[in-house]
């Protein structure tokens, strides 16, 4: 009777010993090399930035894409949403304070409205961009193999006159030619009045003799 007591006391303080064993040996392992990621890890979502968020036609604009798959291609779409007063009808004021509408720049080439970039190890890419339209552009990155998407909206304004910018059509040289007139005016009046008074004086001159 004492006997059997200790064996039983014996296999139940084995169980005790031998249960978190088990127990740990039942738990998934993990492999060898690969780091663990922490429990409250969260992947941080794919970004689009602009180096400007507003430039003006004919600038280039540099994006920034950050967080998507490492070493996958990129596809980038562009759309645009003109402005409330886009080219043409974009207003320029001469100096009298009348308004001309200004003409577009005309490229060889437009730019494109799909191109692709590549991310480094990072899941990181640059790209430029040189826009040959105005108004809102957006631009939407979409990675081919995470298919993590983002997107960012610039503003590309038309050039204003003057400068080494878009030519503004109608008299743009109505002010010069109204100067340059005016002056041609007064010159002829004061060689007409040199005239008269020179004969003037050689009658006045002829006279008292």
């Amino acid at each position: 009777m004492r006997l059997s007591r200790i064996i039983m006391a014996l296999t139940a303080g084995l169980a005790v010993v031998l249960a978190p064993t088990a127990a740990g040996a039942a738990q998934p392992q993990p492999t060898p090399g690969v780091p663990e990621p922490p429990p409250d890890y969260v992947p941080q979502p794919a970004a689009l930035t602009a180096n400007r968020t507003t430039i003006v036609i004919g600038q280039t604009v540099v994006l920034t894409g950050t967080n998507f798959g490492r070493t996958e291609t990129v596809d980038i779409d562009v759309s645009v949403t003109p402005l409330a007063a886009s080219v043409p009808g974009q207003p320029a004021r001469r100096s009298d304070g009348s308004t001309v509408a200004m003409a577009a720049v005309a490229y060889p080439q437009p730019a494109p409205r799909h191109f692709t970039a590549y991310t480094n190890e990072a899941g990181r890419y640059t790209k430029s961009y040189r826009p040959t339209e105005v108004g809102q552009l957006t631009f939407t990155a979409t990675g081919r193999d995470s298919h993590r998407t983002a997107s960012v909206t610039i503003t590309v304004l038309p050039k204003k006159h003057g400068g080494n910018q878009l030519p503004v059509t109608g008299d743009s040289m109505g002010t010069p030619l109204k100067v340059g007139g005016g002056l041609v005016g007064a010159g002829a009046v004061l060689m007409l009045g040199s005239l008269v008074w020179r004969r003037r004086n050689r009658f006045g001159m002829g006279s008292t003799r």
